[in-house]
């Protein structure tokens, strides 16, 4: 049978693992909430910037 609290104080993590972690947790990207809040934005000014033209 395992042993987990054995297998645990074993546990070494692996360094590519933590480098990644710590390249994915450093970025500030956008949910897709903010893309589309975004997208909805530009979409109004440009349909502002069309209606501005007639």
């Amino acid at each position: 049978m395992i042993n987990f609290d054995e297998e645990l104080a074993r546990f070494k993590p692996s360094p590519e693992i933590e480098a990644a972690e710590e390249l994915i947790h450093s970025q500030d990207l956008d949910d897709m909430a903010d893309v589309i809040v975004k997208l909805m934005k530009e979409a109004e000014n440009e349909a502002r910037s069309v209606d501005s033209r007639r």
